[in-house]
């Protein structure tokens, strides 16, 4: 008989009991299976990368003058410089985990052989938010659909005078909230493409730059927590833990409010005379924008259909996948009222959490043991901290798996996760979304420090807001 290969990667379950703390149930699992180390240096190399990311950039575009300068001077005209653009490909933050995975992949063939590897990443590791998150953020980026979310929030911003300050505090505040029905990938497409409009437009300056994305990237992730539905961490815990939209409202609801309510009053204040300062600019910018043709009401209400279609079955990529064919199609025969489909940046979101769940799916061994050692106050900070580190979807995940974790736990653990959504690009799933869309109002792409600097102070307002 052809002895059975084991699993991969192993259960959680699996592992014996260990006499001991935390070290010692970390020490024991990585004897136990040393590729649970190479599995997660791997992983912290390409957090690392992510962080190194822009350097790249900076040298690719180096190369690509000096490049340019010897042409000219032998008298040819400028043409891309394979190794400027090799390293311009290897800082764009979207593919960084992706590349990673090809590492991982050949590291998974040497240690457990070529089936065990494609058994891992065509029946283990789920794609089917990352491919969600494709289909929503192109839908959610449609001339119609954005037409008719500027034409809603114009309302209110018109309270305020249509400024760009009205609009940042429109934007920002009730832009997430709505995450909590079309989902937080949606609410995020949507928030970054307003802000590009009626703020980043504007060339604010980098200090309030930064810290209005990391404002957006922390309101976003607990934006999505007035119902069970349209945040991805609450999503993982949900059916197992008997979460409904009731129980939200009343354990996460008011608490996420007031967060975002706070941090952007606190960030309003600190720049409010650079807000104010946009506003010279945006007259300027008003004087030579033209104006283009509304877009016929039927035409919108059919891309809400596509867009509600694409959130109900959210998690049926038969459905929408198939919804989102027929979407194409309506586009194409559209034309006239449609904007050209840029497809780039949400394949490169893809492909981003496609990179990111590969790589979090080996990365059980650890964070299981951490969450499940921790008590409530300890747990919420530690679950906020490591989903700088980790998709916040995959932390609540892996703490549905550990035992005996009590009702005042779940909620600590979940806080804490959404709490920490964004501190990094990688923190929550809808923050590529939001980088690929506004990357180009930043010189030389966005800083993680930056970013990080940036959700510094949300996080710690939003997180007293839940922990208190």
């Amino acid at each position: 008989m052809t002895p059975v290969a084991p699993a991969f990667p192993p259960p959680l379950d699996s592992y014996p009991p260990v006499a001991g703390g935390l070290v010692h149930i970390l020490v024991e699992r990585a004897a136990l299976v040393p590729f649970n180390v190479v599995a997660t240096a791997i992983f912290f190399v390409a957090i690392v990368h992510t962080f190194a990311a822009k350097r790249f950039l900076v040298l690719a575009h180096r190369l690509q003058h000096r490049h340019d300068e010897r042409e000219l001077e032998a008298g040819r005209p400028p043409s891309p410089s394979v190794p400027a653009e090799l390293l311009h490909f290897v800082g764009e933050v979207e593919v960084v985990f992706g590349l990673w995975v090809v590492v991982l992949v050949v590291a998974i063939v040497q240690s457990y052989g070529w089936s065990t590897a494609k058994h891992y990443l065509d029946h283990t590791v789920d794609y089917t938010e990352a491919v969600f998150v494709f289909v929503i953020m192109t839908v959610a980026a449609t001339r119609p659909i954005v037409a008719l979310a500027e034409g809603t929030l114009r309302r209110i911003a018109r309270l305020g005078g249509e400024t760009p300050a009205a609009w940042w505090l429109t934007v920002v505040v009730l832009g997430p909230v709505l995450g909590s029905l079309i989902t937080e990938p949606a609410a995020m497409t949507l928030c970054a493409v307003l802000l590009g409009r009626q703020f980043y437009a504007f060339r604010p300056p980098a200090r309030l730059a930064y810290a209005t994305l990391g404002l957006l990237f922390v309101n976003v992730s607990v934006g999505g927590t007035l119902t069970h539905f349209a945040a991805p961490p609450v999503l993982m815990v949900a059916r197992t833990w008997e979460w409904d939209t009731p129980f939200m409202l009343t354990h996460f609801g008011s608490r996420a409010l007031l967060g975002i309510v706070l941090a952007t009053g606190a960030y309003y204040l600190m720049f409010r005379a650079e807000l104010a300062a946009l506003r010279t600019r945006r007259a300027e910018r008003e004087q030579t924008t033209a104006t283009t043709a509304p877009v016929p009401p039927w035409i919108v209400a059919v891309h809400v259909g596509f867009l509600v279609w694409t959130v109900v079955n959210s998690h049926y990529m038969a459905l929408f996948l198939g919804g989102f064919l027929f979407f194409l199609g309506f586009v194409k025969a559209t034309a006239p009222h449609q904007s050209p489909l840029d497809l780039v940046p949400p394949l490169l979101v893809g492909f981003f959490l496609a990179g990111l769940v590969v790589h979090g799916g080996v990365q059980g061994w650890w964070i299981a043991p951490v969450l499940g050692s921790l008590n409530t106050v300890p747990l919420f900070v530690g679950a906020l901290l490591l989903t700088a580190f980790n998709d916040n979807a995959l932390i609540t995940y892996l703490a549905t798996l550990v035992p005996n974790l009590g009702p005042g736990l779940k909620v600590a653990v979940v806080g804490g996760a959404v709490s920490g959504g964004g501190l990094t690009v990688i923190a929550n799933a809808p923050n590529p979304a939001g980088q690929a869309i506004l990357a180009r109002h930043f010189e030389e792409g966005i800083s993680p420090l930056g970013l990080l600097l940036g959700a510094a102070l949300p996080t710690i307002i939003v997180g007293l807001c839940f922990l208190l």
